[in-house]
């Protein structure tokens, strides 16, 4: 299972990739305005410093929502690097555009994805990687883990390429339930990835080491 870091903040980039962990950053216009990135040339100019930081695929969102400019927004987008994935919506416009820019051999992340009958019809088209969202799901009553567990089973019965990128990580717990469900990867802010990393029982254990250690150096 890989782990990808969902931000569009640069510093958070840099400190997370000398862990060793990260294999990829998705971002979306949501985590760009939260930057005060409001245009393209903006988006672009953070996302190739991002390339800079993390030997991996990076996830772009365009931010059409007609079919047509879903296209051209995803034809500018990949020229920007060769690491770079594009995240289309999963809407009948955003699925039009993708079965155009698959295509044209360009790699997408299907985004926003809420049920297995999407899932599926990304995977028919031949998406790199599909995007459930589980913390939004279990927000509207719905166990978003199950979705992705399914969602992995049936790509596994027809043997599709597609792989499954459990998104909306709000805590520790969901990455471990990813994991059990045979998700691929799962794109996690720094503050999971933070969480994840701690434990207090770790934190005892150096500090008593460190005590102990003082103690044996007097004594010597």
């Amino acid at each position: 299972m890989r782990l990808f870091l969902d931000t569009a903040n640069v510093e958070e980039v840099r400190q997370a990739s000398p862990l060793g962990v990260i294999s990829g950053v998705t971002t979306n216009p949501s985590l760009a305005a939260k930057e005060g990135i409001g245009d393209l040339g903006s988006y672009k100019a953070a996302v190739l410093e991002i390339l800079q930081l993390v030997d991996g695929p990076v996830s772009v969102e365009v931010t059409r929502l007609d079919a047509k400019g879903m296209v051209e927004q995803a034809l500018e987008i990949v020229r920007w690097h060769p690491n770079i994935v594009v995240k289309l919506p999963s809407t009948m416009e955003g699925f039009e555009a993708m079965a155009v820019v698959v295509r044209e051999g360009i790699k997408v992340n299907q985004t926003l994805c809420f049920s297995v009958n999407q899932a599926l019809l990304g995977g028919i088209i031949g998406a790199t990687y599909v995007s459930p969202f589980v913390g939004r799901l279990d927000d509207e009553g719905h166990d978003g883990m199950a979705v992705v567990a399914d969602i992995v089973e049936v790509f596994k019965r027809y043997n599709m390429s597609t792989q499954v990128l459990a998104a909306s990580i709000r805590h520790p717990l969901h990455v471990v339930a990813a994991a059990k469900a045979g998700a691929h990867a799962a794109t996690i802010p720094l503050k999971v990835l933070t969480q994840m990393a701690h434990h207090p029982l770790t934190d005892v254990g150096v500090a008593r080491f460190a005590q102990d250690w003082e103690r044996a150096k007097i004594k010597v």
